[in-house]
């Protein structure tokens, strides 16, 4: 029942929870790349146990969200964020524990299970409880609260690592969650979808899971060229084609492949695809780039890269409101090319280099490029469906980004030479480094040329963002009604 005012004290509450909740999830996802150096170095891991360190909880959390949405519909709102978070919390607490990367790793994947019933469920509170006069300022302030949350990761985590120790990148969500779950079981109302019929596509959100982890794990593991790493990508294909199949032909997919029938919201999901692509690959290897080939330490590593994030909550507004102005088309055009050229002047960050002379300025293009393209990609995908269907285009959006960015972080170092012990050889790092930033570039480009080529005007009537500031560097952001389920 909607009818909760923002400025009440169960308003207040609301708003705090799921505040607390969805930034847990997102600080977990910046934070991370921090650490990866002295995770290696503590457990002895190579270069590969370090990307499924970054992939496992990507995988679950891609393959899963539009199904924690539809749960929450159905069991309850509130019942389903409260069980991710406290899922979250304890999956955390694991990785903070892991003996071995081997536990990390399974630690990471159960954390992204209950990120993605916690994501789309504090979102889904927001709309289930507030007056609709108040809902869309209580977006606003979880959308710009979840950004501050989002902008100060990078350097949270390397205080971490430099501090008490990378552990604590993952034992800090345990006081968060502590503080989040009773907060929203005494103040939160309970809420479902009344038109939920209880039936769900496990089998889709099964085959989309496997589908992404055996293709990960054929990525990864590709450098040994066994007949094992063949046949975990044939049967990754396979798995793909039986996903579609099952979404095809089942009376509730959690994705109906018709939303694709509309062009515009096909060749923005390939725009997503390429631009998240090229973002998960950077920030993965940058992270690792500025701790063993430029020597940073992993505070002063996280600390520069808060340029990217604070444009993105400063000014994403403002870009939406200028493409609603001239349209999508030349933003989502030129956006691509500015990260392409912020990117390529990476190539000058190595050893030695200059934080004022090198690194910020690649940083301030690449974030004047993410700034002009995520405000009004979000719009276009949102415009580019029927109104009733926008938390399930948003969903699916959201999904297809984090998808992009999982099998980027997979294949870049193989297509940039890295070996399995690249990262503890400062000189073969950089140069595998400069071979994916180039390699980004030009996936960067191509998602220009097929946006010029695609993206059309909005209709003057189509639905607007809700979440005008937006601080993620990974992932576009839900949006809609019900976002991350499947709306009939």
């Amino acid at each position: 029942m909607r009818d909760v005012r923002l400025a009440s004290s169960q308003g207040k509450w609301i708003l705090l929870t799921t505040v607390l909740g969805s930034s847990m999830a997102m600080l977990d996802s910046t934070v991370v790349n921090v650490a990866l150096p002295r995770i290696g170095q503590d457990l002895d891991a190579n270069l590969a146990a370090l990307q499924w360190t970054v992939n496992a909880y990507m995988l679950t959390l891609a393959g899963l969200i539009l199904l924690g949405g539809s749960l929450g519909d159905h069991y309850g709102r509130r019942k389903v964020f409260v069980v991710g978070v406290v899922w979250f919390a304890a999956a955390s607490l694991l990785c903070g524990i892991a003996p071995t990367s081997g536990v990390l790793i399974a630690a990471r994947a159960l954390q992204g299970v209950g990120g993605a019933l916690l994501t789309p469920g504090s979102l889904a509170l927001i709309q289930a409880s507030f007056h609709p006069d108040d809902r869309g300022r209580a977006v606003g302030l979880w959308s710009g609260f979840g950004g501050i949350g989002a902008a100060v990761g990078p350097f949270l985590g390397g205080w971490l690592v430099d501090g008490p120790g990378w552990r604590w990148v993952f034992l800090l969500n345990v006081p968060l969650a502590l503080l989040c779950a009773p907060i929203a079981l005494r103040h939160v109302p309970e809420s479902r979808d009344g038109r939920s019929h209880g039936r769900f596509d496990v089998l889709g959100a099964v085959l989309g899971a496997l589908t992404l982890g055996l293709l990960t794990y054929a990525l990864i593991e590709a450098r040994q060229g066994s007949l094992v790493v063949v046949l975990t990508a044939v049967a990754g294909l396979a798995s793909g084609v039986a996903f579609v199949y099952v979404e095809k032909y089942s009376p509730d997919p959690m994705m109906p492949l018709d939303i694709f029938a509309s062009r515009q919201f096909t060749a923005v999901n390939l725009v997503t695809l390429c631009v998240y692509a090229a973002f998960g690959g950077f920030f993965f290897l940058t992270a690792l780039q500025l701790q063993v080939a430029v020597g940073w330490s992993p505070l002063a590593a996280g600390t520069a890269l808060l340029p990217t994030t604070a444009m993105m909550l400063l000014f994403s507004a403002r870009s939406g409101a200028l493409a609603d102005r001239i349209g999508p088309r030349i933003p989502l055009t030129v956006g691509p090319l500015l990260c392409a050229a912020g990117m390529l002047l990476m190539l000058r960050v190595g050893p030695g280099a200059s934080y004022v002379a090198d690194v910020l300025p690649a940083l301030l293009v690449l974030g004047t490029g993410m700034v002009t393209l995520v405000a009004p990609l979000t719009a276009t995908v949102l415009a580019s469906v029927d109104t009733a269907r926008a938390g399930l285009a948003s969903g699916v959006n959201n999904a297809a980004a984090r998808a992009a960015g999982l099998i980027a972080v997979a294949a870049l170092p193989l297509l940039a030479g890295m070996g399995p012990e690249a990262y503890r050889s400062p000189a073969a790092f950089d140069d595998a480094f400069d071979r994916a930033m180039l390699l980004c570039a030009g996936v960067l480009v191509v998602g220009s040329v097929v946006a010029f080529a695609t993206v059309r005007s909005l209709p003057p009537d189509c639905r607007r963002p809700e979440c005008r500031h937006h601080g993620s560097i990974t992932t576009p952001p839900l949006e809609g009604e019900r976002a991350g389920r499947r709306i009939a």
